[in-house]
């Protein structure tokens, strides 16, 4: 039986773009004298990194401790001992960081904890800040 043989297909050389050059274009090399060199090079686009958001929740005298904690379990994934020493942070110093994130997910934490403690009745905070 006969063997078919595939090989790759070498790719085409990049295109550059077709460009007239006028006065403001014209860029001498090094060493170079003369009217319409060029120098082309490429860039490689930088990715910017996004900004991060620090989610915050904010100690009041009505929250259960149990709920705070269950709340770090749920939506921070947080194991039970740093749910507790979050939780603990929280109601010595008024304030805790669940954790950091991008803006839309650091909403989205915000918006679900807002909304899971009015459903349980609690008035629990829960805020963003940029890091």
């Amino acid at each position: 039986m006969d063997r078919l043989r595939f090989e790759p297909m070498p790719l085409p050389p990049p295109r550059l773009a077709k460009h007239r050059m006028g006065d403001d274009d014209r860029v001498r090399r090094r060493g170079e004298e003369g009217p319409g060199t060029a120098v082309l090079s490429r860039t490689k686009p930088q990715a910017k990194r996004p900004n991060l958001y620090r989610v915050l929740l904010l100690n009041d005298d009505y929250t259960p401790m149990e709920f705070v904690v269950h709340v770090l379990e749920r939506f921070f994934n947080k194991s039970r001992e740093d749910a507790t020493r979050i939780m603990l942070h929280v109601h010595h110093h008024g304030v805790g960081e669940c954790g950091v994130f991008t803006y839309e997910v650091a909403e989205t934490k915000v918006t679900q904890v807002m909304d899971f403690a009015r459903k349980h009745q609690h008035p629990l905070q829960c805020v963003m800040e940029k890091k």
